[in-house]
């Protein structure tokens, strides 16, 4: 995600959230500054899919709330406001019901891309644990079988988990790794 050219003005928050209902191209925000965000692979899409209908039905059990890709999470890094679009965002707090963006998720999932990568391991990786409310980030790979899942409770080291399941803390669930590359598998 490239920034806006040097001479693009700082956007307020306000104008931020009132653009994005007016356009179709995604928009994180950084402090003033706006980055559009780009299409996703199929590969992408399936992961994340697979994902979100696994975690549905624990989801509604606890009762949470699952977005993929549209819901904007907000936060603030050093007093500065900052809204990203996670892949994957499970809320689970009653009081977080904003319209357009949640500010408690207890758990993230970003799905890794060559695009994205290096923001998702390292910008993502160290704004997000600023959260109270998170218990968990995970990172899925595209391209090999493998989701690497920082957790609150284990001081955000990361764990690499490339087959049986990935155990999701904040559902109290878990998910087998086949069940989220199935559909790349036979498709």
């Amino acid at each position: 995600m490239p920034p806006l050219p040097a001479f693009t003005r700082t956007v307020s928050v306000e104008e931020y959230l009132a653009g994005e209902l007016q356009t179709e191209i995604r928009h994180e925000y950084i402090d003033g500054q706006v980055y559009a965000m780009g299409g996703a692979s199929d590969r992408h899409g399936l992961i994340l899919n697979a994902l979100a209908f696994a975690l549905t039905p624990p989801a509604r059990k606890r009762p949470c709330q699952l977005f993929s890709s549209d819901m904007k999470l907000k936060l603030s890094i050093s007093g500065r406001p900052v809204f990203y679009y996670p892949d994957l965002m499970l809320a689970c707090d009653p009081d977080d019901r904003e319209p357009y963006f949640r500010t408690r998720p207890c758990l993230i999932v970003e799905v890794l891309s060559e695009s994205t990568e290096r923001i998702d391991r390292r910008e993502k990786l160290l704004a997000y644990p600023t959260l109270p409310s998170l218990h968990e980030y995970a990172l899925v790979a595209q391209d090999v079988r493998r989701v690497e899942i920082f957790r609150r409770a284990n001081d955000w080291l990361g764990e690499q988990v490339i087959e049986g399941e990935v155990r999701l803390d904040c559902l109290a669930a878990s998910i087998p790794i086949d069940a989220i590359y199935a559909d790349l598998e036979t498709g």
